[in-house]
């Protein structure tokens, strides 16, 4: 099971990697879908682009990656309300698409991120089992 987590587990580090640099080269461009009840949206954003990045380098360390894998989902879990209230209230944010060809498939994507997480991480086995 550990060929198909490696490969996983660093394009994951890769993806965070660069979202969380985006979060905080760009944090007023993602202060449109932070919901209104969250507090000092934009130090939050760039608090979760540092811990994108943190999670991203603990993926790839052997002590901190059950640990990494387990914030990476719940971190996923958290951004959700902001995913949705990105799609349900149609707000524009160039470049990206202000369609449910967009939104659909990113918030069906969001279990299937909190899964990756969790498998490449070796936090879950599920669907397959150890024999």
């Amino acid at each position: 099971m550990e060929k198909a987590r490696a490969p996983m587990r660093w394009l994951m580090a890769a993806f965070y990697a660069v979202a969380g640099v985006g979060h905080l080269m760009a944090a007023d461009a993602f202060l449109p879908i932070v919901p209104g009840w969250v507090p000092f949206p934009r130090e939050v954003i760039w608090i979760t682009g540092a811990c994108k990045l943190a999670g991203a380098f603990a993926l790839l360390t052997t002590q901190l990656r059950w640990l990494a894998g387990a914030m990476l989902a719940l971190y996923a879990l958290c951004v959700w309300p902001a995913n949705i209230n990105h799609a349900l209230q149609g707000i524009n944010v160039p470049p990206l698409p202000d369609t449910w060809w967009y939104h659909g498939p990113r918030l069906a994507f969001q279990p299937v991120l909190i899964w990756w997480a969790l498998f490449c991480a070796g936090a879950i086995n599920w669907p397959w089992r150890r024999k």
